[in-house]
């Protein structure tokens, strides 16, 4: 081969005509004697601003040369002067891969420190500061154990569904979700829920915070501008209502759940729910208060049913869905986040004929349907029983974890009032006291234990408390979690 040829430019291109998709370069901004000068500098930029990060392969120099219309050897002598600095080294077939980046001083010293998630009325943003904040023992609500997801079993239905796929399956689909998952949701809330429905009335979701984001849309086309929510109630699905500009007035919750009574004072058309298992109380909806509900919704009032968790019971039995109850005025939220783990980011929801096309139509435009791949695996893993083994296994280690914190709050937090434990995956402690939540879950994080304050979760004046996640937390964790709390709150609250 001609080296020569190899390396010479193509005259009949100037290199301002030219250009590369890596790092958006073009040699428009190249001066004409030093080409490879101006190359460098735009590889050691990109470098130190993270770019192109440590462990990072640059492109074959014949590649990158041809993209820029320049000669080889300006590539090549621009990678040997980044060797030389140390930036970048040769791996061989690997290539050339970025091994150093300089430590470049901060922009200015005025520039102000994140603020920790305690320290203001949380924003939208605080749930994501909160999962960011590094923690030795995380007590977040919310999660199962994740450690105990069943990767030998996904990855058997993975390899199924692939060996059955036609090349069809890999196209767009059905909004509404896969005909397979449809059918399989219909049939674990028959099987689990009491709750009859066709898989043609099924939504699949991407979580139950799309589901409410996609009602609060719909129902505020449709003239309702206010959702009653429970009080205490969750901070995250409020806040999902108040940003599709939907008024979430609070209705108080006792013993027996929601005052169904006080939800009629607020004049709201609509109301969320958790009436399996409260959040972050832990009550039940009680008998009499679920026939007052319903008579307040045959009257014409809305119900979103959020059952977020209502698998996961311990010392009681099964409580009923609101929707197998009356389907034609109940919205129904589900997902698997509570079940396997959040990151598969796949729930339902079903709602009242009136407002079906509409939450079609909106998740249509939304998204175009969930990730079809994911949808057809669950699919498997519901149709085989894989999921009910997987919720037996998690009831077990559940409940041995719920025992163990219940035990360490009654050594340490001897003064805690315990709300919620016959259920769920969290509970609820409040303190007949006299200090902010917020602080005690700051110093808590200071020391290396992150958990979520009470007042998070209300609207209302109430006493301070947290809610503390025991399930994706081993049991050792769990009692050194709560005797840090409890020693804070001994010695730096009081």
């Amino acid at each position: 081969m001609n080296r020569s040829n190899d390396d010479a430019p193509d005259r009949s291109i100037t290199p301002g005509a030219s250009g590369s998709d890596f790092l958006q370069l073009d040699m428009a901004g190249a001066p004409p004697g030093g080409l490879s000068d101006w190359l460098a500098r735009q590889l050691r930029l990109a470098i130190a601003d993270g770019r192109l990060p440590v462990g990072s392969r640059l492109p074959a120099t014949r590649v990158l040369a041809g993209e820029l219309r320049v000669s080889r050897g300006v590539v090549t002598e621009a990678y040997q002067r980044l060797t030389e600095d140390g930036q970048v080294a040769g791996r061989g077939r690997a290539g050339t891969v970025v091994v150093a980046a300089p430590v470049l001083p901060r922009e200015s010293a005025a520039v102000p420190l994140t603020a920790g998630p305690f320290t203001a009325r949380p924003g939208a943003d605080v749930f994501d500061t909160l999962r960011t904040a590094p923690a030795r023992i995380d007590l977040s609500p919310g999660v199962p154990d994740l450690a105990a997801f069943p990767r030998a079993a996904w990855l058997r239905a993975e390899r199924s569904v692939f060996a059955d796929l036609s090349a069809s399956g890999l196209g767009y689909g059905d909004s509404r979700g896969t005909p397979e998952l449809r059918r399989a949701v219909a049939n674990w809330l028959a099987r689990n829920r009491g709750i009859r429905a066709d898989p043609d009335e099924v939504i699949i979701v991407a979580g139950t915070a799309q589901a409410l984001s996609l009602l609060a849309g719909v129902l505020r086309d449709a003239g309702i501008r206010e959702i009653a929510v429970e009080d205490p109630g969750s901070l995250g699905a409020r806040q999902q209502l108040s940003i599709g500009q939907v008024a979430t007035p609070p209705v108080p919750v006792d013993a027996e759940g929601i005052r169904v009574g006080e939800l009629r004072a607020t004049g709201a058309p609509g109301v969320l729910l958790t009436p399996a298992h409260q959040f972050p109380t832990g009550v039940v909806l009680g008998g009499e208060r679920r026939r007052e509900l319903m008579r307040w919704a045959g009257e014409g009032g809305l119900i979103i049913e959020d059952d977020y968790d209502a698998e996961h019971r311990y010392d009681r039995p099964p409580v009923p869905a609101l929707r197998a109850m009356l389907a034609e005025r109940v919205f129904y939220a589900g997902s698997v986040s509570k079940l396997l783990a959040p990151a598969l980011r796949t729930g339902w929801l079903l709602a009242p004929p009136p407002y079906r096309d509409a939450l079609l139509a909106a998740k249509r435009f939304a998204d175009l349907g969930n990730a079809a791949l994911p949808q057809l695996v669950l699919a498997r893993l519901m149709e085989s029983g894989e999921l009910e083994r997987h919720l037996r296994l998690l009831r077990r280690r559940h409940r041995r974890r719920r025992d163990a914190m219940t035990e360490a709050i009654r050594q340490h937090l001897p003064d805690a009032v315990v709300h919620g434990a016959a259920a769920g995956l969290h509970l609820m402690v409040t303190f007949d006291a006299a200090f902010a939540d917020t602080d005690l879950a700051a110093v808590a994080l200071a020391k290396g234990v992150k958990t979520q304050p009470l007042s998070w979760h209300t609207q209302r004046p109430h006493r301070p408390g947290l809610v503390l996640g025991y399930a994706a937390s081993s049991p050792p964790d769990i009692a050194e979690g709560i005797a840090i709390l409890g020693d804070l709150l001994r010695t730096t609250l009081r």
